[in-house]
This record gives C-alpha cells, structure tokens and sequence, in this order.
C-alpha cells in the first residue's frame, strides 16, 4: 500500500507540481477582463501584413495619405486655416540626405550625379576653408618676419651706437 501511495504522489509532483518550477503559471485574470476570442489564421497573416507595410513605411520621413489615410483627413480640416503656413514649408528643398535617399531608389544612375553634388559641395566648403587658413598663416608669418627685422634693426642701431659712444 504504502508503494502505491508513494508512486501516486510523486506521479502527481511531476505532473502537476514539477513544471511549476521552471515555468510558473501567472495569476488568473480578474472576473471583470473579457478574454478577447483567438485569431484566425488568416486574420493573423492580415495583421502581420498591415504591420509589415506600416514599418517599412516608418523608414520614409513623410509615409504620406495612401499608407494612413486617417491623420490627414485631420490635416485636410486645419488646412483651410492656415494655408500660408502650409505653402511655407512645402517650398523648401529637400535636405541632403532625403536627396541621397531619393536618387537611390532610382538607382546607380540617379544616385551617381547627387553623390557628385554631394561631393563637390563638401570639397568647395573644404577647399574654401583650407584656402583661407593658408592665407591667414601666411599672413602671421608675414607679421613675425616683420617683427624679427623690426628687432634686428633696432639691436643694429643699439650696437651701432655702443660702438660710437665706446670709441
């Protein structure tokens, strides 16, 4: 008998107690929280989709009307408000890096002149900058030359008079 008890018991420890240990079941849901019904495989491939096209569509600063359609019904009604402000922002040129971003959808044709624009405005700001710190070094040095035959002059003459009042 005593077997029997022993074995039941420690069959139920591990079919019941065992799996506790390592994974613990959280607490039950309170009796006022509505279990909401499991999706469908089919609705749960409709879910991963939109959520798919919304993310690759966060990677674009503005995703635009077609990918949600809702936050600009709400621009569409201030829009009659403020169409100064509006036509404002919209008349900017575009950033470097939006230009960048765009050509490279075109692809290796598109991307190839505004890597070259890119390049050329980085190397005329390098070049200009470089240029007048040459021209501000020479100037220094220009200076200290002065300064030295300045000096020179005036220990000449100093020398110079030394020699006339001792002889």
């Amino acid at each position: 008998m005593k077997v029997k008890v022993v074995c039941r018991k420690m069959y139920n420890y591990v079919q019941y107690d065992l799996k506790e240990i390592p994974f613990p079941s959280s607490l039950p849901d309170p009796a006022h929280i509505k279990r909401r019904r499991k999706l469908t495989w089919h609705e749960r491939f409709l879910v991963l989709k939109e959520a798919s096209r919304l993310y690759a569509a966060s990677w674009v600063r503005d995703i635009g009307p077609d990918l949600r359609p809702n936050d600009y019904k709400k621009d569409d009604v201030t829009e009659g408000k403020s169409n100064g402000n509006k036509s404002r922002s919209t008349e900017t040129e575009p950033s470097t890096l939006e230009d960048i971003a765009i050509a490279a959808r075109g692809g290796m044709e598109t991307l190839r002149p505004a890597l070259q624009r890119l390049y050329m405005t980085r190397a005329s700001a390098y070049r200009d900058a470089l240029k007048s710190f040459i021209e501000g070094y020479q100037e220094g040095i220009q200076q200290d030359m002065e300064k030295n035959e300045d000096s020179s002059k005036h220990s000449k003459k100093a020398i110079l008079i030394k020699v006339q009042l001792n002889g």
